[in-house]
């Protein structure tokens, strides 16, 4: 017998966070029949009774906390088989249309089991519905326990009976565990597990001064005392990293004890994504050699039961860096751990939920001009996007991103869907991840790819994928994507009128065949014309230029005529060699990239010249002494259309340095000579009516001190920043997608 109500499909973020519960407490409250299920394309719900509007309009209104709903679809019919009550019913397959739910940091109210006298009393794999592990122990859609990493663990009666009540905030939480029936942690020492609880046990080893290594969420951490200058050498000499900051976990007490904290900033270090906020350091509280030479540090909260519990035990903040081999992906497994941490760690605190997915540690700011995302990966990742009008029912399109900051984005309907960091990829077991992610995602969420979007560049090994797959390509521009990537993010209509963008980063492909680094660009979605640009240098040895700055410097001193200059300052490095390679054309391209440019002014100020121990190294650097600094006039540049000259630049840098100007100034002043350079022919651009607005993109704009100089600049005008995706590489593919759905007709 078929009785009059509703169909009403839900769709968005509904899937591992609590909303077929939700919905049966909603009926009982307006006295609705019916049902409630998950499936492919999110929450499906039968109903039948008075107030189905106003139920309709709650589902909006009063969804859980981790929920996003983005579509209510409402339609009357008649129902067949309705049940007297309102049920929850078993899920149901089909093609894979909803959302993927991001691993959540851990709630008040498991942390407050977590510290009781209950049956989770101190058990690290403690969750609900509101929070714990999900995109990083799925392996397939719909989100079911037995599609989970968890399957292998069978419920004792205690949880069973939880995850079976719709009233308990357990229900359907398919994570769910105890001591009794989930899985379990313990502390290994070469290869055999030691006797005794294992969180005071690796409390103990990082009290003496030891490496632990920690299994989490998304891969192995290394953990030290950060208070301890020999234990952070330490871990710095195993993994050979001299320089680069590490990332740092405690409570807001601790972090409050070295770095100012913003109302905003709290917040958004406790956010259920928990991610890693880089915050002004105002001295002590940790190690100097935790981030030598840097105004900021690194800061998550603890987002997991077992980093609650190991910090709490521990009573001090730690060291909590990648689990890796330099420029490996992080190690996920157990054997992994044993064979490639057994160098790094004294001791293993390790656990036996397997890791079906890796996932990096999400990296952000907050800057005076809105949040900026560093790293999308833990907490963010599945995150999607919608794209802008226009864009509507448009074929299913792959991006393949680019060479560095890999990551991949798929389109489908409405929206595009960014995969999380997967790293640099010439690594080539970082490439191997990469494959397997492409592989993943596309099985996860049933993507058939009409047409595949890569870099221009051949040689990027994403682009030879992509080519791979026999599926029509479209090529992007480097620049153009970085483009369409901020334009996307701010929701600019596909017949919204041009830009003008700002792109500063490393280097990219352009149409002419040259490295492109450092452009203005005139374009849209569908096509991009390129107004300014600094003029090009060589880069003498290729990516040795990008490894070793005083090879920069010395370029640009020459052109500038400052030879001398340049036998001076690098009087101990091999000049004549790079000279004669540089003068016969071999091995040094020329291009306009803006990062080399950071690099050489950072090795003119003595700032790690003849080599850079990680990426960006030199940049940050010389960041880091104009934001000390602060604000300061530019050299003098014209504003130009076509190359943008830099010999005047170099030429009176020289003079500060012959003058003994302090370098923070010259950083300062150089910050923002390169916004007026690229500012003044932008806001042009928008006084003359070419361009309805100006956008900041490229890995450059990762930089809160030139960030600031252009939006200085940019007063009064439309600007579009990044502030939900990278500037980086990282959103590129996004950028990529856009370009070749805007070419469909």
């Amino acid at each position: 017998m078929s009785v009059r109500g509703w169909r009403i499909r839900v769709r968005g973020q509904v899937q591992g966070v609590g909303f077929r519960p939700f919905v049966w407490t909603l009926a009982q409250r307006f006295g609705l029949r019916g049902r409630v299920l998950n499936d492919a394309e999110g929450v499906l719900i039968d109903a039948a009774g008075a107030g189905g509007d106003a139920f309709a309009a709650a589902l909006r209104d009063e969804a859980p906390p981790l929920a996003r709903v983005d579509d209510v679809e409402m339609v009357a019919t008649d129902l067949a088989d309705l049940p007297a009550a309102f049920e929850i019913v078993a899920s149901t397959g089909g093609a894979a249309r909803t959302r993927v739910t991001p691993d959540a940091a851990t709630c008040p109210a498991c942390l407050a089991e977590i510290a009781g006298d209950g049956r989770r009393a101190g058990y690290a794999f403690t969750n609900c519905t509101h929070c714990g592990p999900r995109f990083s122990i799925l392996n397939a859609l719909p989100y079911d326990r037995a599609q989970t990493s968890m399957a292998g663990f069978t419920m004792c009666a205690d949880c069973a009976a939880e995850y079976a009540d719709p009233a308990d905030r357990r229900f359907h939480a398919q994570p769910i565990a105890c001591p009794v029936c989930g899985p379990r942690l313990w502390l290994e020492r070469d290869g055999a597990e030691q006797p005794g609880d294992a969180i005071a046990l690796a409390a103990q080893a990082l009290r003496a001064g030891q490496i632990v290594a920690v299994m989490g969420l998304g891969g192995v951490h290394l953990a030290c005392d950060a208070r301890n200058d020999a234990a952070v050498e330490r871990l710095r000499a195993r993994k050979r990293r001299p320089t680069k900051p590490f990332a740092l976990m405690g409570d807001m007490g601790m972090i409050r004890a070295c770095c100012a904290v913003s109302d905003q900033e709290e917040a958004r270090l406790a956010d259920p994504a928990a991610p890693i906020l880089l915050l002004d350091w105002q001295g002590g509280g940790v190690a100097p050699v935790v981030a030598p030479g840097q105004p900021t540090l690194g800061w998550m909260l603890p987002y997991t039961p077992l980093h609650h519990l190991l910090l709490e035990r521990f009573g001090g903040p730690l060291v909590m860096t990648s689990g890796n081999l330099s420029g490996e992906p992080q190690v996920t497994t157990l054997d992994g751990a044993r064979s490639k941490l057994a160098g790094f760690a004294d001791a293993f605190l390790l656990h036996d939920r397997p890791i079906a997915r890796r996932l990096d540690d999400s990296v952000e700011r907050i800057t005076p001009h809105g949040p900026m995302v560093l790293r999308h990966a833990r907490g963010r990742a599945p995150g999607t996007t919608p794209l802008p009008p226009g864009f509507e029912d448009r074929p299913e399109v792959l991006a393949m991103g680019g060479q560095m900051k890999g990551a991949l984005c798929l389109s489908r309907g409405a929206e595009a869907l960014l995969s999380h960091h997967l790293g640099d990829l010439d690594d080539a077991l970082t490439w191997d991840e990469y494959q397997r992610a492409m592989a993943d995602y596309a099985a996860l969420f049933d993507h058939s790819p009409a047409r595949v979007a890569v870099d221009l560049h051949e040689g990027f090994r994403p682009t030879q994928a992509g080519r791979a797959l026999g599926l029509p390509v479209v090529a992007v521009q480097h620049h153009h994507a970085h483009l369409a990537a901020c334009m996307g993010e701010h929701g600019w209509p596909r017949d919204g009128g041009a830009v003008a963008a700002i792109v500063l980063d490393g280097l990219g492909l352009g149409p002419d065949g040259t490295i492109w680094g450092g452009e203005l660009l005139l374009g849209d979605y569908r096509r991009a014309e390129r107004i300014a640009w600094l003029a090009p240098a060589p880069l003498p040895g290729g990516d040795a230029a990008q490894a070793q700055p005083w090879r920069n410097a010395m370029v640009r001193l020459d052109i500038a005529g400052l030879g001398d200059v340049a036998d001076r300052l690098f009087a101990q490095l091999p000049r004549a060699g790079v000279r004669h390679a540089v003068a016969q054309g071999l091995n040094a391209p020329r291009s306009s990239s803006a990062g080399r440019l950071f690099d050489a002014v950072a090795a003119l100020l003595g700032l790690c010249p003849a080599r850079q121990s990680h990426e960006a190294e030199a940049a940050m650097a010389l960041e880091a002494l104009a934001a000390a600094h602060g604000p300061a006039e530019p050299y003098p540049c014209g504003a130009t259309t076509g190359p943008i000259a830099t010999d005047t630049l170099f030429r009176a840098i020289a003079a500060d340095l012959a003058l003994n100007v302090a370098p923070g100034c010259i950083a300062a002043r150089f910050h923002a000579s390169l916004a007026e350079g690229f500012c003044a022919p932008a806001r042009a651009l928008v006084d003359t009516g070419r361009a309805e607005a100006v956008a900041l993109t490229g890995g450059c704009f990762q930089n809160a001190v030139l960030l600031s100089a252009c939006m200085d600049r940019l007063a009064g005008y439309r600007v579009l920043q990044h502030q939900n995706l990278p500037a980086n590489d990282g959103s590129l593919a996004f950028g990529q997608v856009l370009v070749a759905l805007a070419q469909e007709n």
